[in-house]
């Protein structure tokens, strides 16, 4: 039902917009005729609530900000040095049944191809012959421990932790639901595993309706103004159990402790302030980062912490030791930084199990997410309002207000994680979350306020879920004039996402800023970001004017006892740009493509520095720039995999030339085609993002057909 109302004022609409929206909580949603709801539930939370409005940081400062390019400055870290990767080493028996090597790869680094989606349809299709057949829980959980060591696939101990910790839940959630293995698949894995349609997981957030205001250009921040200085920590993943000297070439997830035993060698043993390999933060590290931190800047505003506390020892993991790491880290955060506003984001290993974050629907004691929550509320109130436990008891996500006319609002993103089996069961906006954001956006729109959005997955990454990450990029479209920064974490390197307008796919909206981890896992320097904000003027944009990374070496550290932190880069004087607004970054992109220098230097930087950095070949660079050039997951124009339209638009500077040198044997026809190729030329020039890409005359589909068979030419 459509209703449509005239001649009422704006705020009139959209008070009527939220009451419409409430029989949302009611009504399952519908998309095409087909419910998306599998289980019942109405949901009554009134989301409308809003929090304290008191502001939460001091006035700004005048901060001495980093030295633009064409300044005097200089890094101290600007030598390349032996690469050497650590790979974990797996047995390679059994392995060439499904290729379980490479699934393993797959995983860690969430890249999916079609060897883990074989694999996802092979194991999902047996669970779910076993569950139709009558097996119980217990000889379902028996027969995956047998598969798991008999195959090698990981240790006994791995294999009977994982089973014990996952498979309940993953039983559980195949039984209640009635999807094959392709949609299943297609789901947790995305578009690796084929675009497969599935109505149940179809939906889209409603808007008010009121007008989006016509965007402003944004102008190159003026030189003196006030500002906020920030620190950004993220996924600091902080092992209790590291173990020096241990062995940290291990076969298991996560090496580096007392359980993996004493290093045979000296190369294989684990170092005192951490290791490449697959290994966690020691305490000494966190230790000295932090008091580091608080004597080099001892002006910050205000932090943000965008999550990922505990170890990857997934299979050990239990309620009490998670909570135990989140109470010790909060407490060493308040001692270290007192008086410093913080404001948290929730990673998805805070989780027993990781990525386990049933919505409020499931609210059975033993799969209740609410242990968790509750202990998050307690917690974050040291430095938040009584006002957001509404909010962070319900969903771990909350609004507060920074500034006069500058808010924050922390999401948690685990309701977009796409290994969060409980979605399977509905996936329809869990916890009303987007619904709420829409909310507190369009009343900061009202209110005239900039906000900042703190996260931990990136809402581009292949681990968010197509459908909730569409829904979060239309939020971002229609409220590009007031978000002015978006922060995450998640993928533990030094990278950024920009996102467009829809409308027009060449003009850059908005930018997601994706912080560095402080574990070195793996292959990684540990580090840390500080951004300046711009802070309190009539004039001020509450947008970030400059950031810099900030890392230390690894290998020195441990070779000579003793860690160095020092300034990686700053992005104004190493990529010598005068703003970092949206289209800066667009351009950024455009230089990186064109220019090998800088496209490396920004691949140095995205592994801080780090000595044992891989190298990087074609699919390599081409993947990561397509990542960069899109905050939309899963999507065949914008999206992180790798499409072919994105391929073109990255890569079609770059090989027109050849496509010139070749055009008469590509078409098959004479020389005196010329012409009508310098005009087909002309108008691919003049493409935004191809967004003609559907009605291409014939001689121009045959010229990009060649140009993809250029493309992928590894020699070219």
């Amino acid at each position: 039902m459509y209703l449509f109302i005239f001649g009422y004022s704006e705020r009139s609409m959209f008070r009527f917009y939220f009451l419409a929206t409430l029989c949302l909580n009611y009504f399952p949603l519908h998309s095409q005729g087909v419910p998306v709801v599998q289980e019942y539930f109405i949901d009554k939370w009134n989301f409308k609530q809003r929090s304290n409005n008191t502001p939460l940081v001091h006035k700004a400062k005048n901060h001495t900000l980093p030295p633009t390019w064409n300044e005097t400055g200089r890094l101290m870290w600007d030598k390349d040095q032996e690469k050497n990767t650590h790979l974990p080493q797996f047995v390679d028996k059994a392995l060439k049944l499904l290729n379980l090597k490479q699934v393993a790869f797959e995983l860690e680094t969430s890249v999916m191809s079609k060897v883990s989606c074989t694999a996802c349809k092979a194991g999902t299709g047996l669970l779910q012959h076993y569950i139709r057949t009558g097996k119980s829980e217990k000889e379902i959980k028996q027969t995956i421990l047998q598969f798991c060591v008999s195959l090698k696939i990981q240790t006994s101990r791995v294999c009977e932790g994982v089973t014990e910790v996952f498979a309940g839940e993953v039983i559980y959630v195949l039984s209640k639901i009635k999807l094959g293995p392709e949609e299943i698949c297609s789901f947790v894995i995305g578009d690796a595993c084929g675009d497969v349609y599935n109505p149940y997981h179809e939906w889209e957030v409603m808007f008010p309706p009121v007008p989006k205001p016509t965007p402003q250009a944004l102008e190159v921040p003026k030189p003196g103004a006030p500002t906020f200085k920030v620190l950004h920590l993220s996924d600091t993943h902080y092992d209790p159990y590291y173990s020096e000297g241990s062995n940290a070439d291990c076969s298991e997830p996560l090496c580096c402790r007392l359980t993996n035993g004493p290093a045979k060698t000296k190369d294989q043993a684990a170092g005192k302030w951490g290791d490449y390999r697959k290994c966690d933060t020691p305490k000494i590290t966190v230790d000295h980062m932090l008091k580091n931190i608080a004597e080099t800047h001892p002006d910050i505003d205000y932090i943000l912490w965008t999550g990922d506390l505990p170890p990857h020892d997934v299979w050990n993991q239990t309620r009490e030791e998670n909570l135990k790491v989140l109470k010790d880290t909060v407490e060493q955060m308040s001692t270290m930084f007192p008086g410093t506003p913080i404001f948290p984001a929730l990673g998805n290993h805070e989780a027993a199990p990781v990525n386990s974050f049933p919505p409020p629907f499931v609210d059975t004691p033993d799969s209740s997410i609410s242990w968790l929550y509750n202990e998050l509320d307690h917690q974050w109130r040291k430095w938040l309002p009584t006002s957001v436990s509404n909010t962070v008891r319900r969903g771990a996500f909350y609004s507060v207000l920074v500034r006069p006319g500058f808010r924050l609002i922390s999401l948690n993103m685990n309701y977009c994680n796409n290994k969060n089996w409980w979605l399977l069961l509905n996936s329809t906006d869990p916890a009303t979350e987007l619904q709420w954001f829409i909310y507190e956006l369009q009343s900061a729109e009202f209110n005239g306020e900039k906000v900042h959005i703190i996260g931990h997955i990136p809402p581009g990454h292949s681990d968010c879920l197509k459908v909730w990450s569409r829904n979060y990029y239309a939020i971002v479209n229609r409220y590009e004039s007031t978000i002015t920064g978006q922060f995450f974490g998640h993928t533990h390197y030094d990278e950024f996402e920009v996102f467009y307008d829809n409308q027009d796919l060449g003009r850059a909206i908005s930018i997601a800023y994706v912080g560095p981890s402080v574990s070195p896992y793996y292959d990684l320097n540990p580090g840390y970001r500080i951004y300046y904000v711009d802070g309190d003027h009539s004039q001020s944009t509450r947008a970030v004017i400059d950031h810099e990374t900030w890392t230390m070496n690894l290998r020195e550290a441990n070779l000579y006892g003793y860690p160095i932190w020092f300034k990686l880069y700053s992005v104004r004087q190493s990529y010598k740009i005068d703003a970092l607004r949206p289209q800066d970054w667009d351009q950024l992109i455009d230089q990186m493509t064109n220019d090998p220098q800088v496209f490396d230097m920004f691949y140095k930087y995205y592994y801080k520095a780090s000595p044992v950095r891989p190298n990087c070949d074609t699919a390599c660079k081409k993947r990561i720039l397509c990542d960069l050039h899109s905050g939309r997951s899963h999507d065949l124009l914008l999206g992180n995999s790798g499409f072919i339209t994105q391929y073109l638009f990255l890569w079609y500077n770059m090989v027109i030339d050849q496509i010139h040198t070749h055009f008469t044997h590509v078409l098959n026809v004479h020389v005196d085609a010329t012409t009508t190729f310098d005009n087909t030329v002309t108008e691919i020039r003049s493409w935004t993002w191809l967004t003609r890409i559907n009605v291409l005359d014939g001689n121009t589909r045959k010229l990009q057909n060649y140009f993809i068979s250029i493309l992928f030419r590894e020699d070219n």
